[in-house]
Formats: C-alpha cells, structure tokens, sequence
C-alpha cells in the first residue's frame, strides 16, 4: 500500500516545490522596488544634500521629497499602459518588462554624479530615475499578485498571493540591516559624502540575478487557456466600465498602504524627530516590523482562505479604527525603545493581516480579462493618494494638532476607507455569490 501511494506523494511534493519555486522567481521584483524605496526614503536627507543643494536644509529635503512622491504620482499611468500591456501579451513578458525599466531607474539614482560635479543635470537624472521606478511599480505589484493567484493551487489563494507583498518585507529588513550596519561602521560625514550610496549599489549587483529568475518564469496555464486577449483599447474600455470596482478597490487598499508606509518608511523619521529616539533604535525597530508582517502577512492569507476574505477584512480595519489612537497615544505619553517597538509591532498585525487577504480579495473582483490593469490602478491610486503621503500627512497633523499621536487619525480615515469599500465590494458582487467564488 505505501508503495503504491508512494509516487503521488512524490509528485505532490514535487509540485509544490515547483510552485513556491515560480513564488520565489517572480515576487523577485517585488524585492528591488521596496529595497529602493526605502533606501530614498531613508537617506533622504544624504539625497538632499548631494543633489538638492540650498540655503535652507528644509528646502532641500522639501525638494527631495517631493521627487521621491513623483514615483508615487507615475504609479497610475504605469498601472494603466503596463497593465493593460500585461493582460495582452501575458503575465511573464510583462514582468519582465517592468523589472527591466525598475531597474533602469535603480542603477540611474546609484550612479548619478552630485550636484557639485555635474549641476542641474544631477537633481533631472534622479527626478528621472524616480518616475522610471514609479512608472514600473505601477505594474509591478498588480503583474505579480496575478500570476500568484492564477498559478496558486485550489482554496489557497490567499496563502500564494500574500507572498507578492512578504518579498517586501524581506527587502526592509535587508536595507534596515544593512543602513543599520553602515551606521555602526561609517561616520555621518562619511555617510553623507559616500556610504548612502553603498546600499543602492548592492541593489544594482543583485539586478542580473534578479533578471535571470524572471527569465525562467512559466506564463500561467490560466492566461495560456483564455481564447482571447485583448487589445490595449478593449482593456481601456473596459476599465472605463468597471470604474466603480476600481475607486471601490481604490478604497479598500488605503488601509493596507497606509499602515504599511506608516511603520516602515514614516518609522525612522518618527521615532527620531517625534519621539527623540536614536536612528539605531528606530532601524531596529523597522527591521522587526518588517519580519513581522513577513509573519503576518501568510498567515492572514491562509485564515482568509478558510473563513473567506470579508470576515477578516471587516474585523482588522475595525480594529484599526477603535485602538490605533490609544496605541499610539501610549507611545506618545512615555516614548521608548520597546514601548515603540509593541505599538508597531502590533500595527504590524493590522498591515499584515488584512493585506493578506486583501490581495486575494482584489484580484477576484476584478473583471478577468483586465485583471492586471484593474488591480494595479486601484493600488496605484491608493498608494499615491494615502500611502505615498502617510509621511508628510503624519508630520502635519502633529504639528497643527500638536499632538503626538495625530498620525492615528489619518490611519483610523484609511481604516474607515477600508472597512466601508469592503463592504461596498462584496454587496455589489452579491455576497453568496462572491462568498461561493472565494471559496
């Protein structure tokens, strides 16, 4: 008998190593575009410095920023022309294509020359180096969590495509480890004149390697099987006819995107001119919470696979809602190391949770032939209207509020967002029906 049932389960292990081997190859993108985010966010202040040099360090560091949010602003046109590409031509060309342009974009801000060697030409190269990344993220992660969740085995959708997102968490942890390493090793003068670009060059060396894994992708049997594909305009049409699913996806995503910009990119700059805690502090801190949600985000995954996405969705952003303010006011009261540590950590679960089974979520409410292109516009839109300001949104509220724990209300708007989508979502569906289709 165990003879017999021997070879099934050696092809059952055989085929899911192949799986988690196709996970592994395209979330591999995924990676690049977080690692350079948050490196530019991160040494934000270096940037504005050697490119964005003025009288005032605010102007500087304003102009800085405001390069890092045109990424943000390209990401919906890169949504609209590179997914509608993708749902033509097919999910591994497509991801290919959009690696290749994100990674035009890296090894550009890596090499340009400052300010002081080349002028104006400096700040132009890096503003176009940021939409080149912008414009491929737009796609990015709409191209990969499709591929997830046509090539995920049956009932496990959510578990496969929380991976698009927990390959992002390995890329914080790496640049948190590494930017906490360089500020053991190096001095800040040193840090400033050369070191922050040592990370963007390790991002450069890993392109080739990057590329190869997405060179040996298989295009998904679901894709292969559709008799037809259709054309740039069809996509366009289309989208233009399911423009309420969209803004409703659009809504649904503010939760996740925000919580995430929140306690990874917003957390350096919070923990030392908010709360006056050491950068050391802080990227550890960063560097926790980015292991975390690579716990969480699998795990939110699978529980919605087995009790439905709608549950789980409706049960964080509430959450989210009634003690985010709390939490963060209890940091505020009395900052410290491990008091900030707990409160992000608990964040953590909100992010991790619920994107695990909003991934899921939003490429089943999608029309199926522009699946690529309705899931990256909606994450595009809500990344550039909630989550790409989380930063500068959270700075203004504590300083017209003077409260230290303002950012929870931005947090506890985009919970509401998310809660009152999700329900818009699956009421228009029909909730047997979608409810049947989760399944």
């Amino acid at each position: 008998m165990d003879s017999q049932h021997q070879p099934r389960a050696l092809g059952a292990t055989a085929s899911a190593a192949s799986k988690m081997g196709a996970v592994l190859r395209v979330t591999s993108g995924n990676f690049l575009e977080q690692f350079d985010f948050f490196l530019f966010g991160f040494y934000a202040t270096f940037i504005a410095r050697t490119f964005f040099p003025s009288a005032s360090d605010f102007a500087s560091l304003m102009q800085t920023f405001a390069v890092f949010g045109a990424g943000f602003l390209m990401r919906p046109l890169g949504a609209i022309v590179l997914g509608a590409y993708i749902d033509k031509v097919g999910r591994r060309r497509g991801l290919i294509v959009t690696l290749s342009i994100m990674a035009s974009g890296t090894i550009l801000i890596a090499c340009v020359p400052g300010y002081a060697s080349i002028g104006l030409f400096a700040p132009a190269l890096v503003l176009i180096g940021r939409l080149l990344q912008g414009f491929s993220a737009g796609a990015e992660l709409g191209g990969v969590s499709v591929y997830l969740a046509e090539m995920a085995t049956p009932g496990k959708k959510g578990f496969y495509t929380a991976w698009q997102s927990a390959s992002q968490q390995v890329a914080i942890i790496v640049a948190a480890a590494l930017g906490y390493a360089l500020n053991g090793m190096l001095s800040t003068a040193q840090i400033g004149a050369w070191g922050w670009r040592v990370p963007f060059f390790i991002g450069c060396l890993i392109v080739p390697f990057l590329y190869v894994l997405r060179r040996s992708l298989q295009e998904t049997a679901e894709f292969q099987s559709r008799a037809h594909h259709p054309a740039t305009s069809e996509v366009f049409r289309s989208m233009l006819a399911n423009w309420k699913t969209v803004i409703a996806g659009m809504l649904m995503v503010a939760m996740t995107t925000t919580t995430f910009y929140l306690i990874t990119v917003y957390t350096p700059t919070f923990g030392k001119t908010v709360l006056h805690l050491s950068t050391s502090d802080s990227l550890i801190v960063t560097l926790f919470v980015g292991l975390s949600n690579f716990i969480w985000l699998p795990i939110g995954g699978a529980i919605s696979d087995r009790i439905g996405r709608r549950p789980l969705l409706l049960f964080v952003s509430a959450l989210a809602v009634v003690t985010a303010y709390p939490a963060l006011e209890w940091l505020a009261h009395a900052p410290s190391f491990l008091r900030m540590l707990a409160v992000l950590l608990y964040f953590s679960f909100f992010f991790g949770a619920y994107n695990g089974a909003m991934v899921a979520a939003l490429t089943e409410v999608m029309p199926v032939n522009v699946r690529v292109a309705g899931f990256s516009l909606a994450f595009s839109l809500a990344t550039a209207v909630f989550g790409g300001f989380t930063p500068a949104v959270s700075t203004y509220l504590i300083e017209a509020t003077g409260d230290k724990a303002a950012p929870a209300y931005w947090l506890i708007f985009a919970a509401l967002c998310g809660f009152c989508a999700t329900l818009s979502l699956y009421r228009r569906g029909g909730a047997a029906e979608l409810q049947a289709k989760l399944g």
